[in-house]
C-alpha cells in the first residue's frame, strides 16, 4: 500500500480503469490524461457499490475516490467481476478495508500527489488560529471593526507536528521560515523526535499529519487532550478520527483550550462535500463546533489544488499501469 514511481515500459501497455466517484474536473483530467498512458477508461460519477460492480467488467484495475467508504460486499462483486486492483486517489486508505480485500485478492494502493497542497493550507489554518481569524472576519462581515482579541506570532510558539512523513516534513519546512520552536514526533523513531505526550505538554499549537489506522484512532485522545497547554491550538488537516472530537469539543467550550483549526472531522461523511443550506445537518460535533468563535472548520478541502488534482490523476493511472506490467512479467 504504497506509491510506486511508473515503469518504463508502461506506454507501451494498453489497458482499461473504471473510475468510480469521479466528479467534472477528475473526469476531465482523466479523459485528458489516460491516452497519453494508453489507457481506455471508464468514468461514473456514481461511487462503487456491489449494485454498479459491473461497471468495472472487462477491467482489472479500477480507481475509487476518498470521499464515500467502500463497502466489503461491494469488494466481493468487484471480484467477480474481475477486478484484481483498487487504486484510491487518496493517500489515506481508512475508507476501505484493506486487509479484506487482500483476503480475496484484490490489492489496494494508494497514490501520492504534492504535499504543498496540504502544507500550505496547513500553515494557512495555523495561521488563522493563532490570529483569531474567525472572530476577525465575522466582526468585519457584520461592520463592527474594532479591535478583538490580540493574536500571536508564530515565532514566540512552539508548534508539534505529528507525522513527519511528506506531508508532515513540507509542514515542518514553511515553519522554520517562521522562526518558531518546532517539535515532531512519528511512528518510526528517529533523532531529533520526542515522544507524543512530550509534543503535546509542550507545543503552543498541534498539528495533525499521521494515516488513520488502529493504532492511530483518537491519537488525541481525552487523556491527552487534557494535557494540552491552556490556550493551546489544535489543527487537523489529516483525518478526523485521530481526534476524540468530544473530548476537544468540551475542552474548547470550557474556554482552557485557545482554538482549533479543522479541516476533517468524525462524522464528515455524508455532510462534507454536499450543499446543505435548506436541509439539517446530522452532525452535532460539527454544530458545535462551528457556533464557537475560535474554531475555523473547513470540509476536507486541504488537498483540492490544481497541481494536487492533476498528480492524483496521473498516479492513478500509473498505479494501474504498474499493477498490469508486472502482472504480465514486463518489469
Amino acid at each position: 500500500m504504497h506509491y510506486r514511481e511508473p515503469a518504463r515500459t508502461v506506454a507501451a501497455l494498453r489497458t482499461g480503469i473504471t473510475v468510480y466517484g469521479c466528479e467534472q474536473d477528475e473526469a476531465v483530467l482523466f479523459r485528458e490524461l489516460a491516452p497519453r498512458f494508453g489507457v481506455v477508461p471508464t468514468v461514473t460519477e456514481a461511487a462503487v457499490t456491489e449494485a454498479n460492480a459491473g461497471l468495472a467488467s472487462g477491467n482489472r484495475c479500477i480507481s475509487v475516490g476518498h470521499k464515500t467508504r467502500v463497502a466489503n460486499s461491494a469488494l466481493r462483486a468487484l471480484k467477480e467481476t474481475g477486478v484484481r486492483y483498487v487504486s484510491t486517489r487518496s493517500i489515506g486508505c481508512n475508507h476501505i478495508d484493506v486487509a479484506y480485500a487482500e483476503s480475496i485478492g484484490i490489492s489496494v494502493e494508494n497514490v501520492s500527489y504534492s504535499p504543498d497542497s496540504v502544507a500550505d493550507y496547513t500553515l494557512m489554518l495555523i495561521l488563522m488560529a493563532v490570529r483569531d481569524a474567525k472572530a476577525v472576519i465575522r466582526r468585519v462581515d457584520s461592520h463592527d471593526y474594532r479591535l478583538g482579541v490580540r493574536g500571536r506570532e508564530l515565532r514566540d510558539l512552539t508548534v508539534g507536528v505529528v507525522g513527519a512523513g511528506r506531508i508532515g516534513a513540507a509542514v515542518m519546512s514553511r515553519l522554520r521560515g517562521f522562526g518558531c520552536r518546532v517539535l515532531a514526533c512519528d511512528s518510526r523513531a528517529a533523532a531529533g523526535f520526542v515522544s507524543l505526550d512530550e509534543l503535546v505538554r509542550e507545543s503552543d499549537v498541534v498539528t495533525l499529519h499521521t494515516p488513520l489506522n488502529d493504532e492511530t484512532h483518537h491519537l488525541l485522545d481525552a487523556k491527552r487532550i487534557a494535557q494540552l497547554k491552556d490556550g493551546a491550538f489544535v489543527v487537523n488537516t489529516g483525518r478526523g478520527a485521530l481526534i476524540d472530537t468530544e473530548a476537544l469539543v468540551e475542552e474548547l467550550e470550557s474556554g482552557r483550550l485557545g482554538g482549533a483549526a479543522l479541516d476533517v472531522l468524525e462524522g464528515e461523511e455524508g455532510v462534507f462535500y454536499a450543499d446543505h443550506r435548506d436541509e439539517p445537518v446530522e452532525c452535532e460535533p460539527l454544530l458545535r463546533l462551528q457556533r464557537l468563535p475560535n474554531v475555523v472548520v473547513s470540509p476536507h478541502t486541504a488537498y483540492y489544488t490544481d497541481h494536487a488534482l492533476r498528480d492524483t490523476v496521473q498516479n492513478s493511472l500509473i498505479n494501474c499501469l504498474n499493477f498490469e506490467s508486472e502482472r504480465r512479467h514486463w518489469i
